[in-house]
């Protein structure tokens, strides 16, 4: 089966379409070398994606016949993917709240709701 069909068949991918785009840009990699979408999977093959900043690395136990429900994904791919790359993940997230600098530029809708939260409430407290 082709990399991009298999990605797709056990849900790595929403549409095959993204998964060929992804090994195309060189996100896929099959025992440690980039591959072209029409690249063959075997059982036993070690998959390396990168998606959504996170490093994946699976193993390929079977090959499906046609895209399998969310239950049964375990049993065509092993997930070796390490901790640290989900960790890593949540250090993201919470870096990226804190991009933007206080006092610089127009406030965020957020920052707008947060500003008259606070006269609403002092407002109420000097009278």
């Amino acid at each position: 089966m082709r990399i991009d069909k298999y990605l797709w068949c056990v849900r790595y991918f929403k549409t095959r379409n993204i998964a060929t785009t992804a090994c195309k840009k060189g996100h896929v990699r099959i025992n440690q070398e980039v591959v072209k979408p029409s690249r063959e999977v075997y059982a036993l093959d070690i998959i390396e994606l990168r998606k959504d900043q996170i490093n994946y690395k699976l193993k390929v136990n079977d090959i499906p016949e046609s895209r399998v429900g969310a239950k049964l994904v375990d049993i065509y791919r092993t997930d070796i993917t390490p901790k640290e790359q989900f960790e890593a993940k949540e250090l993201l997230k919470y870096s990226q709240d804190y991009y933007r600098k206080k006092g610089v530029g127009r406030p965020t809708k957020k920052d707008r709701r947060d500003i008259d939260d606070f006269k609403d409430e002092t407002s109420i407290d000097d009278i």
